[in-house]
């Protein structure tokens, strides 16, 4: 068997396999691997960037640290409707409802563009404020400043590309964002050290020649997913003519939105907060925390993935009217994950030193990072049970839930242990370390737990009964048809 056969054996289309019947573990697998390699592509941007702008200076290797969790925190604004589009998508799916999913798809893209626009011109003229409340000292904030803008501006291309992997995730469809994903890490791999350095022709741009790879990578890619979704031929079909924004069909991807951007915020929120008590020791600090949380976005690639999987095989089975099925899905994940990422955090246990090296040559910022490995990977298996459930809230609709649980996480536990720890003890910035580790473990705790009472079982957010937009758009088409003619 050739190389190219083994790998098509590994990655099945939608085609090839159906969420809402069968056994658990092959469709889930399916779904998952493709998203753990898009997920990795996804990291590779920011790894890429960490590992030339350490090779360029110690404060530009700072100065991404704080542009980062700022970067996650704007995206994190506007991910909600890219989650509720990939919901109702799924669900619509599931109930073998295409036209409605297409509208679906439709209104978010419409919709999510025009967030992001807003979200870039704010955060264009407030990033410099935020970066100093952060803690950005007088070196690191110019650089993290001219990092931050051109991201900013390029946010509807790189939060556009996020939108069509969610549609097309819904649909069941991972393996085509993952291939034009491949192709825009590539591109970026290439082009990031010649904007950085001043290879060949072009100017030395240092941190912001970092950020100018990234989005014209990342808005190339945009340009090819919106030609697949208009084209309809891998996966929800998205129309022109259904993409005026249509303010009732808003209102309701908002409300399954808004709490999904409350989860990501929450996420994104945690991050930058605890920076402004990294902010407090020295820059060799916030080096190493910039690089330990980005080795942990590898790490927790499989937790991601298979969350994200669950997402979309509960949505179509809700759909589907299987809640038990669903179920299954969860419970499974959520021990598969435990499992895993506890093997991955004796990896990273055993291996922190020459991990953490990889990206730095500061042998002090190696010592500290590996420190914060070393503390941390013990609860490396807890985020997965949480990550696996809180997957299942989001696709039967009950993205509130899913955010209550990471707002207590973090605002109720992590924060405050962190602050507690390291400036009230003689612990030091070893506490911020303590306080992810008992954050991990009590998280998986509560989601189990609110998962066990099973007041998700009875959710179905697609509203089938409801017209698919104005005008009855969405029966034009009979289920299963395409057109090209858009």
């Amino acid at each position: 068997m050739s190389l190219a056969d083994r790998l098509s054996t590994l990655f099945k289309g939608r085609e090839e396999f159906d969420l809402t019947e069968g056994g658990i573990a092959r469709p889930l697998f399916y779904l998952s691997l493709p998203i753990i390699v898009t997920n990795l592509l996804q990291t590779a941007y920011n790894l890429i960037d960490t590992f030339w702008l350490g090779q360029y200076s110690t404060d530009a290797l700072a100065a991404i640290s704080f542009a980062f969790p700022l970067v996650f925190l704007l995206i994190s604004v506007g991910m909600g409707l890219s989650v509720a589009g990939s919901v109702l998508v799924a669900q619509h799916i599931g109930a073998d409802e295409e036209s409605e999913a297409e509208y679906a798809a439709s209104q978010t893209v419409a919709l999510s563009l025009l967030g992001a626009t807003l979200i870039g011109v704010v955060g264009f003229g407030f990033v410099r404020e935020l970066l100093g409340l952060l803690g950005a000292s007088q070196a690191v904030l110019p650089l993290a400043t001219d990092y931050m803008r051109v991201i900013s501006l390029g946010m509807p291309f790189m939060f556009g590309f996020f939108v069509f992997i969610a549609l097309m995730r819904g649909y069941g469809d991972t393996i085509t964002p993952m291939l034009v994903m491949f192709g825009s890490v590539l591109l970026n791999v290439v082009i990031d050290p010649f904007l950085i350095f001043g290879w060949g022709p072009f100017p030395e741009l240092g941190i912001q020649g970092a950020a100018i790879a990234t989005v014209f990578s990342r808005g190339l890619a945009l340009v090819v997913g919106l030609a697949i979704m208009f084209r309809g031929a891998r996966g929800v079909e998205i129309r022109l003519r259904q993409m005026r924004p249509d303010l009732s069909y808003a209102r309701k991807l908002v409300e399954i939105g808004i709490p999904a951007s409350v989860e990501g915020m929450g996420r994104a929120l945690s991050i930058n907060l605890l920076l402004v008590i990294v902010a407090f020791f020295p820059d060799t600090v916030v080096a190493a925390y910039g690089v330990g949380t980005r080795v942990f976005s590898v790490i927790f690639l499989p937790a991601v993935a298979v969350a994200r999987g669950v997402e979309t095989m509960t949505g179509q089975n809700v759909g589907a009217g299987k809640p038990d099925r669903a179920a299954d899905a969860a419970n499974f994940a959520a021990r598969v994950m435990f499992v895993a990422l506890g093997a991955l955090g004796v990896v990273a246990w055993l291996g922190a030193r020459p991990i953490i090296a990889v990206f730095t040559t500061d042998p002090e910022v190696v010592d500290i990072g590996a420190t914060f490995l070393r503390y941390v990977a013990p609860s490396f298996g807890f985020i997965g049970v949480m990550r696996a459930y809180n997957g299942s809230f989001r696709g039967t609709g009950k993205t509130l839930t899913a955010a209550a649980i990471v707002l207590v996480i973090y605002a109720g536990v992590r924060l405050p242990i962190a602050y507690g720890l390291s400036t009230a003890t003689a612990i030091g910035y070893e506490g911020i370390w303590i306080a992810f580790a008992v954050s991990n473990a009590v998280g998986a705790a509560l989601a189990y737990g609110w998962y066990r009472r099973g007041t998700w079982r009875d959710a179905d957010v697609r509203d089938a009964d409801a017209d698919p937009g104005p005008e009855g758009i969405g029966d034009e088409l009979e289920v299963g048809e395409t057109s090209t003619d858009d």
